[in-house]
């Protein structure tokens, strides 16, 4: 170890350097040939949020045929996980929102414990979930998605389970 000090930095006293980034920070040719290819995997978006929502039907119908075991729910909160990632990218932002609702619920410990004494509202986010897909309720400004989105969220705020 060699015998020099370490030198201490105050910011208030030297300031701060801002960031100096290259402009423009994205070739305007690569976004565009970004902007195509998801259009034309936009068909298959659609195919892949029906599959997720399925597995998150699955994991539903299994959390309630196993009395909603600790398994069970970490399966179902991993296909809610997976929704709330995707949700926007598959061009259905309220399915990210609904989703990220319902991991809210079942993230903690005592949101498991208050779904395995009455799974009514885990019910409620799957079946939002699935009626936006099918219905093609892609945003929060829609009446009947912000109606359901609104209700979900204030029942998982009152329940006093989730962290924010």
């Amino acid at each position: 170890m060699s015998g020099k000090k370490a030198q201490l930095i105050d910011p208030r006293k030297e300031g701060r350097r801002a960031l100096e980034l290259p402009r423009p920070l994205f070739d305007e040719a690569a976004i565009a040939r970004a902007d195509d290819t998801l259009k034309a995997l936009s068909g298959s978006m659609e195919q892949w949020l029906d599959a997720d929502i399925e597995k998150l039907q699955q994991a539903r119908t299994a959390a309630a045929a196993e009395c909603w075991s600790a398994a069970a729910l970490e399966a179902l909160m991993s296909a809610a996980h997976d929704l709330k990632g995707m949700g926007a990218t598959y061009g259905f932002p309220i399915i990210t929102q609904i989703a990220a609702s319902l991991c809210r619920l079942i993230e903690t410990d005592a949101g498991k414990d208050v779904t395995r004494r009455d799974p009514t509202l885990v019910c409620a986010h799957v079946d939002a979930l699935r009626a936006s897909a099918r219905d093609k309720i892609r945003e929060a400004h829609h009446p009947i998605g912000r109606a359901l989105l609104v209700a979900l969220e204030t029942h998982v705020e009152r329940l006093g389970v989730a962290p924010r």
